[in-house]
């Protein structure tokens, strides 16, 4: 149950890594990510499909650029994770409850 989860948050990080590339480096092709990251080409494509399937990402012919949604994308993920972080840490199963 908590390795599929565990799984689920490696791939958003590597999402959001690639996204961090994106906005920083754009435009940038799969190549360059893939050797600065160490992810194998095939991992970097599918976050971009992903990014781009949210539309926080378009391809160029220079390589992936960011779009008018990235801006917003950006300035509301702290609080979105912070209300998961949140929700995980009351999820918690503390050794005081256990002991009862």
């Amino acid at each position: 149950m908590i390795d599929r989860l565990e799984k689920e948050v490696d791939m958003l990080e590597r999402h959001l890594q690639v996204l961090r590339m994106v906005i920083e480096n754009e435009p940038i092709g799969i190549v360059k990510m893939s050797n600065e990251t160490g992810y194998p080409h095939h991992k970097v494509r599918y976050s971009l499909r992903v990014l781009e399937e949210e539309n926080l990402i378009e391809p160029s012919s220079q390589g992936a650029i960011t779009t008018e949604r990235t801006d917003e994308f950006v300035e509301e993920l702290d609080g979105k994770v912070d209300e998961i972080v949140d929700k995980m840490e009351s999820m918690k199963i503390d050794a005081t409850a256990e002991a009862d």
